[in-house]
């Protein structure tokens, strides 16, 4: 018997079925594939009369499909992505054509990058630094440490200059990139 907060009361001992040791676990059948929307009924006959048509289309008219439905449904237009300032790694990589391009647009995004600081002032630069970043006590001591350490990405050239001025006046000597 368990005493509940009423009175007491009684255990049930059929709730628990102990396994069979001897018996084989269940083997479930897995799909192909998965699909998270469940079965889909078979497309209905307009629907395959209108892919044969788009099927039957130049290479032409089919690129003037979506802007055609666009502009009949009132679809908002949808702006490109852009990968400035995102580091890619090697599958983003321009092609070498395209640096020559780049190099020539003036840059507006530009990063804070400390090199190195006076050991006497490191209790200031981490203050800075920690002011700059938001970063915890911990966090900004751990960055400090690991000099020379990009601080922050993605300023504008007057934001840069103004920390980097900041962490001179700390004791610390930080580039603009």
């Amino acid at each position: 018997m368990l005493h509940g907060l009423g009175g007491v009361l009684p255990l049930r001992s059929h709730d628990f079925v102990p396994r069979d040791p001897k018996a084989k676990p269940i083997k479930y059948k897995y799909p192909a594939f998965y699909d998270p929307y469940g079965p889909r009924p078979p497309p209905s006959d307009k629907t395959i009369q209108l892919a044969e048509c788009i099927a039957a289309l130049t290479p032409e008219e089919r690129r003037q499909i979506g802007p055609t439905l666009q502009y009949k449904l009132m679809l908002p237009k949808l702006k490109p992505i852009s990968t400035e300032g995102m580091d890619l790694g090697l599958q983003g990589a321009p092609a070498a054509g395209a640096t020559k391009v780049e190099e020539k647009k003036e840059k507006t995004a530009f990063d804070v990058k400390l090199e190195k600081f006076d050991a006497a002032a490191k209790i200031k630069v981490i203050k800075q630094v920690r002011a700059f970043t938001n970063l915890g006590l911990k966090e900004a001591k751990d960055l400090v440490e690991k000099v020379p350490v990009v601080l922050k990405q993605g300023l504008t050239k007057e934001e840069a200059n103004d920390e980097i001025e900041k962490i001179k006046a700390a004791g610390g000597v930080a580039v603009m990139e």
